[in-house]
């Protein structure tokens, strides 16, 4: 995807021995979006804004060994190492040394042939890793303004870390000119070491400058235009985040020392073998329980009971991601932890003084956001109409922050509907969720229209589900409702010459939230990776029921609400 910035001037970071000033430059081709206020809290500003830059910077994707270096070494004294050993025979020892010689000789002038490649090889890849460095800071964070906060976001390198620190208007003193909106900045590697010398006793300013959404003329040499090509993963990602923070999770709240107990592990012990995870243990009435393998060391988090009514057990990779929250603790309140099952993405949100800092990780390192998630798929499915959708942003727009229940009350829809519409708008990147408050905001990822079709949101799962309805395939057995609202639904699939009976559970906003299938697709990866094509195709076959069931309780809740409106008080 190609992305289009206009900046005017450079964002700027200037101290003086009793105050500091950050004026971030936004991208002026958008909406203007501009905030300034003064810092009442600079310390957790900058312990946040440290943790956002240490995961824009975190790639922790597996690499072998260099052996570079020592190729080089052993290319430079192979010939002396033989020199050294033929040496033993008197009778060679000559014509290995003129052998020697005359090898030296050739190597120095290979090396002065080949020295202009190799200088130039080097300037290439030094221009290389700025560009893609830089490249990295352009495009995160991504800055919103909303009429009670500013939301930065951003991406790690290897696309399995995502991070928002959310911070609230309270924390600003005098608060200049504000509209609201998401922009981008110019935002360089200098910038993250300039946030480091923010200090608590000096007078801290933080602008989005407004002045360039003024000027007029395009000419003015103060503006700077880049275009940059952006990888589809990365949009893709930042897109996936937001659905899988909809799904239903177990939310555990954890004082500050337990996350320093787990960071001290991490810090203390390197793993040599496997498993490498973290082993929730959560008992109802008990404290929550963490063990860390393979070294079976438990935490016990004893300022925590779990409250939830049933035991289970969550298992947690790529630990070693949350190092970044190191930094955090000293002036952390609590950490909130959502864990959905096994393997699922987990989201880690950190509570300091008026802001809020949430660590979305994959399911394990190399599991990235982009290419191995489809938690979209899990979101409700079913068909909203165009109008349906406009009148929920709308009403969104109205708000900028809002619930789903809020919207409904608005818009006269029911909830399921409101949430089918809210993941369309999310898959637009038109809309954010904001976990912490459980609810969804207003966030343009770009100023142009994303394209879906490149995107790929109808993935391959999804398309081959359509095409097994679409050929009779899928017929749909019973459907049933718990007393907590959940629905069972169960049925039958041929693909091929294989017969497969999925099973899948929908919580009351018709949410996938359990299935089982006997495919290899589900074997291998549960819902890891999305739903498989047979519970996709088994939840379009099942669709028009559960709109039937859907008018039919609205009818009766209409019909109970005039009844109880006639009779008399």
């Amino acid at each position: 995807m190609k992305f289009e910035y206009r900046y005017y001037g450079e964002t700027t970071a200037t101290h003086t021995d009793k105050a500091s000033a950050v004026s971030f430059a936004p991208d002026t081709l958008r909406a203007p979006a501009y905030f300034v206020g003064q810092l009442r809290q600079t310390l957790a500003f900058r312990e946040a804004m440290g943790a956002l830059h240490q995961v824009v910077v975190s790639d922790l994707r597996v690499r072998g060994r260099d052996a570079t270096a020592y190729k080089a070494w052993l290319e430079a004294n192979e010939s002396a190492l033989l020199a050294r050993y033929m040496a033993e025979a008197q009778d060679l020892k000559a014509q290995a040394a003129s052998l020697h010689k005359e090898l030296s000789t050739v190597r120095a002038s290979k090396n002065s042939v080949l020295r202009p490649f190799y200088d130039a090889r080097q300037k290439y890849f030094d221009w290389l890793y700025n560009a893609n460095r830089d490249l990295w800071y352009v495009l995160d964070p991504v800055i919103t303004i909303h009429p009670d906060r500013v939301l930065f976001e951003a991406f790690s390198q290897d696309e399995s870390a995502y991070c928002s620190v959310s911070v609230s208007r309270n924390l600003f003193d005098h608060i200049g000119e504000t509209a609201c909106g998401t922009t981008n900045i110019d935002y360089s590697a200098a910038l993250a070491d300039e946030f480091q010398r923010l200090r608590d006793y000096k007078t801290t300013t933080l602008a989005i400058d407004p002045s360039g959404f003024a000027v007029t003329t395009a000419d003015d040499p103060a503006f700077k235009e880049e275009k940059i090509d952006v990888p589809d993963t990365w949009v893709r990602g930042f897109l996936q985040v937001t659905s899988a923070m909809t799904l239903p999770a177990t939310a555990i709240t954890l004082h500050p020392m337990d996350l320093h107990n787990l960071c001290a592990v991490l810090r203390q012990k390197k793993e040599r073998v496997g498993p490498r995870s973290i082993r929730f243990e959560l008992t109802p009435g008990q404290p929550v329980k963490l063990v860390l393998e393979p070294w079976g060391i438990e935490i016990i988090c004893r300022r925590t009971p779990y409250a939830g009514a049933t035991a289970q057990t969550v298992r947690l990779w790529g630990r070693r991601r949350l190092l970044v929250l190191e930094r955090l603790i000293a002036v952390a309140e609590s950490v909130t932890v959502y864990l959905s099952s096994n393997g699922m993405p987990s989201f880690w949100v950190v509570a300091l003084p008026e802001i809020v800092v949430t660590l979305g990780l994959s399911g394990w390192t190399s599991n990235d956001w982009s290419q191995a998630g489809r938690f979209d798929l899990l979101g409700p499915r079913h068909h909203v109409a165009e109008d349906s959708k406009q009148r929920v942003f709308a009403a969104l727009g109205r708000h900028w922050l809002a619930s789903a229940d809020q919207l409904a009350r608005d818009t006269g829809l029911d909830r399921p509907t409101v949430e089918a519409a809210l993941t369309l708008w999310v898959q637009a990147g038109r809309v954010v969720y904001d976990l912490p408050r459980q609810c969804y905001a207003l966030r343009e990822l770009s100023r142009e229209p994303l394209p879906l079709e490149t995107l790929r949101f109808q993935s391959a799962e999804e398309d081959a589900a359509a095409k097994l309805v679409q050929a009779g395939k899928a017929k749909l057995g019973a459907v049933t409702r718990n007393d907590k609202g959940q629905l069972s639904i169960s049925g039958a699939v041929t693909e091929g010459k294989n017969q497969y009976a999925p099973q899948l559970t929908l919580d009351g906003d018709e949410r996938m939230i359990a299935g089982v299938c006997s495919c290899n697709f589900y074997q291998q990866n549960k819902l890891r990776k999305g739903p498989c094509p047979h519970l996709l195709a088994l939840r379009l076959v099942a669709q028009p029921r559960l709109n039937d069931q859907r008018s039919d309780r609205r009818s009766e809740q209409n019909s109970q609400q005039r009844a109880a409106e006639a009779s008399p008080s």
